[in-house]
Order: structure tokens, then C-alpha cells, then sequence
């Protein structure tokens, strides 16, 4: 066998920068999902591709016609089932791209005010939950509390969670520099969870860690712990400085961490 014959499988430059401008893109794609209820989805239709040929191969024709069907409308069931995600990422097309929580030099002003409000509502004993929002939109929790445009204060947030105030009891979510919501309700994990401790705050960070990207923030009622629930991990007994430092950093590296002491996860 000649060079000749064998040279279209020794890819050029050309080849390689459509390698691995496509390589980047899965990438991208992969990490915007990962975590998130989007990516099960996702495994669970490559799961059905991959029932789909080999019910070709083995030609089992009554499950392949059936999952034909399914494959020619589940276009546009995907696109119902995707909308708040695919919305998100359309919009941040025609935006910069913010590294991080927050965009600018603006990011570590968000990160002290919030550290500040966190451990003033610690010291006094009242329970909030907050929700910081990254890559997934947190528009679809929204419609369940009051929707706001208020710049990121120590001030307001622990105002917000007052008790007996009409949105305490609610979750507050923080897009980049601005409060967009309080009194929110997240959805509860859907796993069984290990401490018989956890109240709902806490199981509602967890849930929403679980279906998005975000970080979320909580303050216990009854002991004063402040907890960071990312990705279905919860980091319990955080310190101020710590939760500036899982902020700054946005969190993710600082909380995959193992289900060591202080820490719960779905069991």
C-alpha cells in the first residue's frame, strides 16, 4: 500500500482546526449542561438512540417502527423540554461573555455584600436561602414569588429576610449585580437525603442545585450554620470567609467535595 493510497487519513491543518473547534463546542455544550436536569434528559435520549439501532441491527422491527415515531415528534416535545435552557443560551449569544457570577469589576462588591448580609443573618439567627445564578436561567422560578430589579446590598437582603416580612419565607435569586426575585419557591431534591436534619431550606437548595448550575446559599433558623448547596452537593458549617472565598471562585471547584464531616449529599 502506497503513501498515495493512505494519505487522506493524515488530516492537514485545516482538518485540525475544525477538529478541534468542534471539540470546544461539545465541550461547551457539555459543561453548560452538566449538573443540571437537562443533561439527564440528554443521557436519556442517547440512551433511546442507542436502543434505536440495536433494535436495527437485531432487526426488531416493532420497537424500532415504535421508536421511529417517537424520534420524528420528540423534535419538538425536546424543544418544550429545553426551552428555558436553549432561551438562555440564545441570549447569552448576543451578550459578552461573563466569566464567573458576576460580570466586571463589580463581582467581588456582589461577593462581600452578600458575605455581609449571610453573616448578619447568622449572628442574629434568621433563616434565608439565596439563590446566585450562573450559566441556567433562573427565570422559571420567578412566577412563584415577586419579581425585582434592586442592585445586590447587605442591607436589602437582610431586610428582605426580617421575620414576618411579607417575602422572608421565600428564596431570593441574584443575577449578577441585581436581587431579580424574593419569595421564591424552589423545587425539594427529589433524592432521599441521607441527615434526617436538613429542613426545608435546605432540601430546596439541594433541589435546585440539583436542576441547575446556580449556588445556593443557605442560613439555618435553628443553629445559625451557613450551608452552600452546588451541583447536589451541600457544604454545611461554612464560614464567612470561606463562603467569600467558594463565591469568588464560583464555587465549583471549592465544593466537589467528598460527603465528608459537614458535608450531605443524596444518599
Amino acid at each position: 500500500m502506497s503513501f498515495e493510497q493512505i494519505r487522506f487519513l493524515i488530516p492537514d491543518w485545516y482538518d485540525v482546526l475544525q477538529i478541534l473547534i468542534v471539540a470546544y463546542i461539545i465541550y461547551r455544550v457539555l459543561l453548560f449542561l452538566a449538573g443540571t436536569r437537562a443533561l439527564q434528559i440528554l443521557l436519556g435520549i442517547t440512551a433511546l438512540v442507542l436502543v434505536y439501532f440495536a433494535a436495527l441491527v437485531l432487526k426488531l422491527n416493532m420497537i424500532s417502527t415504535l421508536l421511529g415515531v417517537v424520534f420524528t415528534y420528540g423534535a419538538f416535545a425536546a424543544i418544550v423540554v429545553f426551552q428555558p435552557e436553549l432561551r438562555h443560551a440564545l441570549a447569552r449569544l448576543g451578550r459578552t461573555r461573563v466569566i464567573g457570577f458576576f460580570a466586571g469589576t463589580s463581582k467581588n462588591v456582589v461577593v462581600d455584600e452578600i458575605v455581609d448580609a449571610v453573616g448578619r443573618l447568622a449572628r442574629n439567627g434568621t433563616g434565608a436561602i439565596m439563590a446566585i445564578e450562573r450559566e441556567v436561567s433562573l427565570d422559571t422560578y420567578l412566577e412563584s414569588g415577586t419579581a425585582m430589579q434592586a442592585t445586590v446590598s447587605a442591607d436589602l437582603l437582610a431586610t428582605i429576610f426580617t421575620p414576618y416580612s411579607p417575602l422572608h419565607d421565600g428564596a431570593v435569586l441574584i443575577r449578577g449585580n441585581q436581587i431579580i426575585g424574593a419569595g421564591c419557591v424552589l423545587p425539594l431534591t427529589q433524592f432521599p437525603v441521607s441527615d434526617r436534619s436538613l429542613g426545608t431550606r435546605h432540601r430546596a437548595a439541594l433541589g435546585l442545585s440539583e436542576e441547575s448550575d446556580a449556588a445556593v446559599v443557605v442560613v439555618s433558623e435553628e443553629t445559625s450554620n451557613i450551608s452552600v448547596a452546588v451541583r447536589g452537593n451541600l457544604r454545611r458549617g461554612v464560614t464567612p470567609d470561606q463562603l467569600r472565598e467558594y463565591l469568588a471562585v464560583s464555587g465549583e471547584a471549592s465544593l466537589a467535595l467528598s460527603t465528608a464531616s459537614g458535608d450531605a449529599s443524596p444518599a
